[in-house]
């Protein structure tokens, strides 16, 4: 009888198995790939001379070093949860855990509303106002604010318990329940670690972590666009004039300083310009992956918080999966941050170095773009 009885529940949990896998081997690599990506963004500006003298790049490793975080200190934790079904590290340090997820995940879009404030007076000002206004003293001031601002509307409320008045006996229910997603253990009576916010705490969060710097970033992009796409306008005009279209040699007396100034000209916009692309496209990721979860963290406490437990962890996840694509989207768009990362990947080889501006065979000069000094070719 007892070996059947053991054959029977080995029956009963054998297709779970394949699943549960499945699931490991996701977490594991979405893990392990931003661990290492952001590691990577890291590393590469700090080894990289002129990474380093790119002003936006510091609000970039910022966000690397807040992704990394989110790897380290959260996902490890939702994903075991997520495995065995329970939450074994007690009520204070879900609290915790859970702080951290609000204030890591808001220092992210903040880093992202700095980055485009930072490329909307690179792009659309003069290089002496985009001077004046990103001092490094400023940007050290709002790589502060970045962290110290989440922390208002992450550990100070959820350690006093703001997020759960007048719920708090729907948070000791939920306390007491099993996950539902993906595996459902019958019979168990193991705690979780639930998030649950009343409908104030629901609304100021979300706007204050992401549907103000949203707005902003949108409008900061569309600005960015219309004075990209006026500079693609006198690009053209340019190259059809003839006076940016040659790339001669620097030899003595080649080419005028009409033809330097405008071809230097034509470098700014498209180095500009290809750069807001770039950025574009890692907000337009960012947008994607949160805006499920808080769009579902407004609706909830409107609906008597009956979103299914599958959906929360998807739209979670999803998010986290932010934290993995950074460092991919730097690496193929963006091509400074790919030849460092080569650079890094392949022990330093030569053949991904920049050419040196001073070798006899170099195409024309450099120029200085907000403060980066970029080849012309």
């Amino acid at each position: 009888g007892d070996q059947a009885s053991a054959e029977g529940k080995s029956r009963t949990h054998r297709p779970g198995m394949p699943k549960r896998m499945a699931l490991i081997c996701f977490l594991s690599l979405v893990m392990l790939m931003s661990i290492l990506g952001n590691l990577l963004v890291m590393v590469a500006v700090c080894k990289d001379r002129q990474l380093r003298k790119i002003k936006t790049n510091y609000f970039i490793v910022s966000l690397a070093f807040a992704d990394l975080l989110v790897s380290v200190l959260v996902m490890p934790f939702g994903a075991i949860e997520l495995v065995h079904q329970h939450w074994i590290y007690g009520e204070t340090f879900c609290l915790v855990r859970t702080s951290l997820d609000v204030l890591l995940t808001t220092a992210s879009i903040l880093h992202l509303c700095c980055i485009a404030l930072d490329r909307y007076y690179a792009i659309c000002c003069q290089p002496l106002v985009y001077r004046n206004k990103m001092t490094p003293m400023r940007v050290a001031l709002m790589i502060g604010g970045c962290w110290v601002i989440p922390t208002f509307i992450s550990f100070l409320p959820i350690m006093q318990g703001w997020n759960s008045i007048g719920i708090d006996h729907l948070v000791r229910t939920c306390l007491k329940r099993p996950l539902k997603w993906p595996l459902k253990h019958e019979g168990t009576n193991s705690t979780s670690c639930v998030f649950m916010v009343n409908k104030p705490y629901a609304l100021t969060c979300s706007v204050v972590a992401f549907y103000i710097p949203l707005v902003l970033m949108v409008l900061a992009y569309q600005r960015i666009y219309v004075t990209a796409r006026a500079h693609a306008r006198q690009i053209s005009m340019l190259q059809r004039a003839g006076g940016a279209g040659s790339s001669a040699p620097c030899s003595s007396g080649a080419g005028s300083a009409s033809d330097s100034a405008d071809h230097q000209r034509n470098h700014r916009m498209r180095t500009e310009t290809k750069a807001a692309k770039t950025l574009c496209i890692i907000m337009g990721c960012f947008c994607l992956c949160w805006a499920p979860f808080f769009i579902t963290n407004i609706v909830d406490p409107f609906i008597d918080y009956t979103v299914p437990d599958q959906l929360w962890a998807a739209c979670l996840w999803l998010g986290y999966i932010n934290s993995m694509l950074n460092p991919i989207l730097y690496a193929f768009l963006n091509k400074s941050f790919r030849r460092a990362f080569l650079i890094i990947l392949c022990c330093g080889r030569k053949r991904y170095r920049r050419p040196s501006i001073l070798g006899s065979t170099a195409q024309c000069t450099a120029t200085q773009i907000n403060g980066s000094t970029h080849v012309l070719k």
